[in-house]
């Protein structure tokens, strides 16, 4: 029986595309969350070591994709992590964590994964605190482990992503596509099958071990270049928009999920820009797919789940 790849949070924008990416590439496959369902799916809660550890059992390899809702970060995601690492090490399995940049907090210059963990908000603290935990359960011998790191994602089933909604989902309806910061700063954004693509190869490589990637990914794009790309992929249909900091406050007097977004506006108001050689040099060039097919992509999945939910 070939190794079994467990994915943690299996339901979600990011575990779904590790489980397809995968699923083609020829390996066993569990997929766990709460309703999980299927014949390779199982339920679990593994914000407790109990369902954790059955999540994780007879795994080779362990692909976290799962996290608390963004507003509870700072209060839930260390101790969500320590359970995952109890998971992992009670069924001797190498961990791979899917992860982001807010450990980073506000940079000058292109993101390298040697830049300090200088974050001083709530979410960039708990962020890099989920990184210590890992990489110290690495060095201490309790489990292997990696973690490869990406910017906004976008792509088919990205429905919880700043980009999502905002972007693709206003686009297909017609509505204003407003990109959320400044349009005019360069900005490195992840598309999800890349993204997925990336982790597996970094769950299949022993070489991988012992640190944080920059997952592959194209060259950064300035919001108005990355919104010219959707009102191309919809036929030129739609008006497009920026969502700048004045606005975030506003809305964020009655939205309390774009009122979460004022504390990292520094990702969104100067470039933002990830360099991914590292990955390059150790495992070549990765799965990059240009923005416009990506793009393209994206905008035909939310035409077939806007039709879906229409009927």
């Amino acid at each position: 029986m070939s190794p079994l790849h467990v994915v943690l949070g299996g339901t979600g924008a990011v575990g779904g595309a590790v489980l397809a990416e995968l699923r083609a590439r020829g390996h066993r496959v569990r997929a766990v969350s709460r309703g999980a369902s299927g014949p390779d799916g199982l339920r679990a809660d593994i914000a407790t070591t109990e369902g954790a550890v059955a999540a994780c059992e007879g795994a080779a390899v362990v692909y976290q994709c799962a996290q608390p809702p963004y507003a509870r970060w700072a209060a839930e995601f260390p101790d969500l992590t320590r359970t995952v690492l109890a998971g992992a090490q009670a069924a001797g399995a190498k961990l791979v964590m899917a992860d982001n940049l807010y450990m980073y907090g506000p940079v000058d210059g292109p993101m390298t994964e040697q830049l300090p963990h200088a974050a001083s908000n709530p979410k960039g603290r708990a962020r890099a605190e989920v990184a210590e935990l890992i990489l110290a359960a690495h060095r201490e011998g309790r489990v292997r482990a990696t973690m490869g790191r990406a910017s906004d994602y976008y792509g088919p089933g990205g429905l919880n992503t700043i980009i999502g909604p905002t972007v693709f989902a206003a686009a297909v309806a017609g509505r204003t596509a407003r990109w959320v910061g400044d349009l005019d700063q360069p900005h490195t954004v992840s598309y999800l099958p890349d993204v997925a693509a990336g982790l597996v190869t970094l769950g299949e490589r022993s070489e991988a071990d012992g640190r944080a990637w920059h997952l592959p990914v194209d060259a950064p794009v300035t919001g108005r270049e990355f919104l010219g790309l959707v009102r191309a992929a919809v036929g030129g249909r739609t008006r497009i928009a920026g969502f700048g900091r004045g606005m975030q406050r506003v809305v964020g007097l009655v939205n309390p999920v774009v009122r979460e977004l004022g504390e990292t506006w520094y990702q969104r108001d100067r470039p933002w820009v990830v360099d991914d050689s590292a990955f390059r040099a150790a495992f070549g060039p990765g799965r990059v797919t240009p923005h416009a097919e990506g793009v393209a992509a994206t905008v035909e999945w939310f035409r077939t789940a806007a039709r879906a939910t229409t009927g």
